[in-house]
């Protein structure tokens, strides 16, 4: 088999799992997995011939997208602001959302030193992206998976910066400390949302980093916004992925944690996406 025929029985193979835009981008992916090929060398390479292993792989990876298993945990990492980061199913999958996030909060700090926290820090992407675009911050991060901290740790090492990494669960009482940003992607799914996700995440991504009881949407920004009005430095700032169905309910809720000048904010998809406060 030649670059070219495998390229085509990818196609084929994504055909019924993804628009064409996205198989092609899948099958970028792909191809820098199995060949480190980049688009210029798969231009360059149509009629190269491929190993046996190479052909036993591409089938394999199309079983199991076929399976809707996510393409991120077939070949191991997903690009996250422009680094790319290990993941596997101990931790979600980093999305362009939360590169907003950290986009968000870089714009919005440019002083250096400054202390960071990340709550459910997850594969650790936003944490890492933080530590390493901020000027000299010191930055925690906290998760309750202990299985999801190791792949954080592995991301932190091979991107070459430091994170403090603690396992601790926040909705259990937390030892007092003092940060000048807090930020966090917590847990916001409801449960009775699940039916309407694509398969390809509510069956393969960790249910424990995604669902909250439809009975109680806020659990976790009912533990942080205390947990902020605490260890806030004066003028310290809290950065939250939200529900956009629940945009005005977390703002009621920073309010009633003495938590200033809030907003609500879209994503680029012009979905209310985050909360950000300040405080004072």
């Amino acid at each position: 088999m030649i670059l070219k025929e495998a390229i085509e029985q990818l196609k084929n193979g994504l055909a019924a799992v993804a628009e064409p835009q996205e198989a092609q981008a899948m099958i970028r992916i792909i191809c820098e997995d199995i060949f480190n090929y980049d688009q210029v060398d798969v231009a360059l390479r149509q009629d190269s011939e491929l190993p046996e292993f190479a052909q036993q792989r591409i089938t394999d990876i199309i079983s199991r997208l076929q399976r809707h298993e996510p393409l991120q945990y077939i070949v191991g990492s997903a690009r996250f602001h422009g680094h790319r980061f290990k993941v596997t199913p101990a931790v979600l999958i980093p999305r362009p959302e939360t590169e907003q996030l950290v986009d968000l909060i870089v714009d919005e700090n440019s002083a250096s030193d400054l202390r960071v926290l990340d709550i459910g820090t997850g594969s650790g992407c936003i944490a890492i992206s933080l530590a390493r675009a901020l000027k000299f911050a010191q930055v925690d991060a906290l998760d309750v998976s202990r299985d999801a901290l190791a792949v954080a740790r592995e991301n932190a090492a091979a991107l070459k910066v430091r994170v403090n990494f603690f396992e601790s669960d926040i909705l259990s009482p937390q030892p007092a400390a003092r940060y000048d940003i807090i930020v966090s992607n917590p847990p916001y799914v409801c449960w009775n949302e699940r039916e309407s996700m694509e398969c390809n995440v509510k069956d393969y991504e960790p249910g424990q980093a995604l669902f909250v009881p439809d009975n109680d949407p806020l659990l976790f920004y009912k533990a942080i916004a205390p947990y902020a009005a605490q260890s806030l430095e004066k003028g310290g700032r809290l950065y939250l992925e939200i529900n956009q169905r629940f945009g005005q309910e977390v703002k009621k809720l920073l309010e009633e944690n003495g938590l200033d000048e809030i907003r609500i904010i879209e994503d680029s998809y012009g979905n209310t996406r985050f909360a950000a406060a300040v405080m004072r």
